[in-house]
């Protein structure tokens, strides 16, 4: 593969903080980086991860994106990818959300953990994740894209922080004992119609394991998971494209349900 110049890097970059502060869609930026150099791509998210923090924006937690096999396969990866979340991202259950406020949106239903211990070290092994969660929650999260028509390959979304949007969270916290993580069903429902089925072996055999990937990459990356930090675990079934006045809710078993609305497009 050939080595990416630090100047197309910044040009990625570039383009895609544009398209957030304009909100414009862009065309992929794949043609600057290479579709499949993922090693770029985080370097583009990791320079616009600095420009968010250099304006005050915190940083809440991580999202896990193609923790589907089937997806994996789409996008011609073996893994799955991560973005950065910020505090100003999260919705609370049951809020509306303008429709101009994400590119492009698509809802999904997850899993979240939220951290209560420091998870540092490349070789953290499973107990000690365990022993790490505080809580799970139920969450929806809203994905958006900056290129236009969804038009992506691997180094696309990772360089536009994993198409990030927004996160809305549950108000149930369950103990990890309290429900089974890889055999809870999900059905999301949008305006009352079940529209996206699912259960947590979805989610690479279990969000756990989709989890623990996360920690060790990003203790490697060196920006370890912190208590308080939320973990988007990854997609329990299908996303579903959002459109004005849809009314969305997302039920997992014995895990509790979320909800999150969108307005209707503003007047002309």
């Amino acid at each position: 593969m050939a080595i990416v110049s630090d100047a197309n890097i910044q040009e990625a970059a570039d383009r895609i903080w544009q398209a957030w502060e304009t909100g414009q869609v862009i065309a992929p930026v794949r043609d600057r980086i290479g579709a499949g150099d993922v090693a770029a791509a985080y370097q583009v998210q990791e320079i616009n991860t600095r420009r968010w923090e250099a304006q005050g924006r915190k940083i809440s937690g991580r999202k896990i994106g193609l923790t589907a096999k089937s997806v994996q396969a789409q996008l011609g990866v073996d893994q799955p990818d991560y973005g950065i979340l910020f505090a100003d991202m999260e919705v609370q259950s049951g809020e509306e959300i303008a429709m101009g406020r994400v590119h492009q949106p698509k809802v999904e239903a997850e899993v979240a953990f939220v951290i209560s211990a420091p998870l540092v070290g490349e070789h953290l092994t499973m107990t000690q994740l365990i022993a790490s969660v505080g809580f799970a929650l139920p969450a929806i999260e809203v994905v958006g894209s900056r290129v236009s028509n969804w038009d992506i390959r691997i180094a696309d979304t990772v360089a536009d922080n994993a198409s990030s949007g927004l996160y809305v969270l549950g108000q149930s916290p369950r103990q990890l004992g309290d429900f089974d993580l890889r055999l809870c069903g999900m059905v999301m429902l949008r305006n009352n119609e079940p529209v996206s089925f699912g259960a947590g072996a979805a989610c690479l055999g279990s969000p756990l394991n989709a989890t623990l990937w996360l920690a060790r990459t990003m203790a490697k990356a060196g920006r370890p998971l912190n208590p308080g930090d939320v973990v988007l675990s990854g997609a329990l079934g299908p996303m579903v494209v959002a459109q004005p006045g849809d009314v969305f809710e997302a039920r997992i078993n014995r895990l509790g349900s979320v909800s999150v609305s969108f307005g209707m497009e503003p007047r002309s």
